[in-house]
């Protein structure tokens, strides 16, 4: 079940117009599905608000929505990012993959620089793309998890299907919408958690 982007928000008016805006890389479908069934069996559950994702901004001000979505739509009709996963990492208490994609950066640049007045310190510090798979754990599980990913790892293609720019809500995201590389087509992003 895809999320219907038409419905109608669960949240009130005053909350969505402070709401900080969110930009990430959508995932293909078979890769997507591989990350958020890492995430789902090794992210601390009682943690875990939201599925597997690729986050090229944290924070845009959601006073910019409307040039936000047309430069996001206008990007999306590139052509697909040649983009490969790269060997897991440790962030402490978890464990990411690393995403290489100098096209994917390209286009992060061309935001960042449409945006840089705005952009908090976390997205003008430089970009290390990448999906996390376990966060907030003990550093013992985190250790395990690196070793049996990192024995495992094999650098692939990593397919990049579009962009989506959603609404930070407290720890759950809502989509304002998702556009398909190659022609900028609207997507729809994957469902949240629990649905």
């Amino acid at each position: 079940m895809w999320l219907n982007l038409e419905a109608k928000s669960r949240f009130e008016p005053e909350e969505l117009s402070s709401a900080p805006l969110i930009v990430t890389a959508l995932m293909g479908p078979e890769d997507f599905n591989w990350a958020d069934g890492l995430r789902r069996a090794h992210f601390p559950p009682e943690r875990n608000v939201l599925r597997a994702h690729l986050t090229m901004f944290h924070h845009i001000a959601p006073s910019l929505e409307a040039e936000l979505l047309s430069a996001v739509k206008r990007l999306a009709k590139a052509a697909p990012p040649s983009t490969r996963l790269a060997a897991p990492y440790s962030l402490g208490g978890g464990v990411a993959y690393r995403i290489d994609s100098s096209d994917l950066c390209s286009i992060r640049e061309v935001l960042a620089e449409q945006f840089w007045d705005a952009l908090i310190p976390q997205d003008r510090a430089p970009w290390r793309p990448h999906i996390t798979v376990q966060n907030k754990a003990k550093a013992n599980q985190a250790r395990a998890l690196l070793a049996e990913l990192t024995n495992t790892f094999t650098p692939r293609h990593f397919e990049i299907a579009g962009l989506a720019v959603f609404r930070y809500l407290g720890g759950p995201w809502e989509p304002i919408g998702a556009w398909r590389f190659g022609q900028g087509h609207q997507m729809r992003p994957p469902p949240p958690l629990g649905s």
